[in-house]
């Protein structure tokens, strides 16, 4: 797997819904951020790049953001089990 990222440009969480996939800049309780997520992972969920977002985001170990459906935590759990 390399850093390619030619599937960005069809993935759903780009334009209108980005702001769903990273925290904002302002300090955001607990009860939003789980709504955040909650909605961020619906549209990953209907995505037709999810599998590729996922797999470029373990490849990089991305540190930040929810990609491929998973949050920054799940990632990490991922890349435990599995390994990258």
């Amino acid at each position: 797997m390399s850093s390619d990222r030619s599937w960005q440009p069809v993935a759903l969480c780009s334009g209108n819904h980005s702001h769903l996939f990273f925290p904002p800049s302002t300090q955001e309780r607990k009860e939003e951020r789980l709504r955040r997520e909650i909605r961020a992972k619906a549209v990953c969920q209907v995505c037709p790049v999810v599998g590729e977002c996922r797999a470029y985001a373990l490849h990089i170990n991305e540190p930040y953001g929810i990609w491929g459906g998973l949050t920054e935590i799940e990632r990490r759990k991922e890349i435990a089990t599995v390994g990258f």
